[in-house]
């Protein structure tokens, strides 16, 4: 059983797929920040709020503090019930920058590797080799 769990471990699509979630994990950490810390502050900055994660709107105010919250952090804190549309525009921008990224280097996978050769023309057909054969064996006896 430890072999047959080292043969599979060992084949090229599992390593393939465990390079791939690693390399995932590190790439949605570099989208993450991109997101949060470069595109948020500038769309903060276009809408005229400070911190673009913290767009709410309180659906009930929490039992432990009335409103109003000045960030999503103290409504949640308060047991306030909030729609969090900012978290989810977001989220929703990660979502669009990694798949655009991931778009753009499977683009340019595809690219980068060499098309695969063609075959070789394959001879004619046997049928017709053969009607060739007697066709030139009628003309030459005429």
């Amino acid at each position: 059983m430890l072999k047959e769990f080292k043969e599979f471990a060992m084949r090229g699509s599992v390593v393939d797929l465990a390079v791939g979630v690693i390399i995932g994990a590190a790439f949605g950490a570099i989208v993450n920040s991109a997101v949060n810390d470069l595109l948020n502050p500038l769309l903060g900055l276009i809408l005229g709020k400070v911190d673009f994660t913290n767009l709410f709107i309180l659906l009930r105010e929490g039992a432990k503090a009335a409103g109003p919250y000045a960030t999503l952090a103290d409504a949640q804190a308060a047991g306030a019930v909030t729609l969090n549309y900012g978290v989810f525009i977001s989220v929703t921008i990660k979502f669009l920058l990694t798949t655009f990224a991931i778009f753009l280097m499977v683009k340019w996978i595809n690219k980068t590797r060499k098309p695969a050769p063609e075959p070789a023309p394959a001879g004619p057909p046997a049928q017709e080799v053969l009607l060739t054969e007697i066709r030139d064996l009628l003309k030459a006896q005429k």
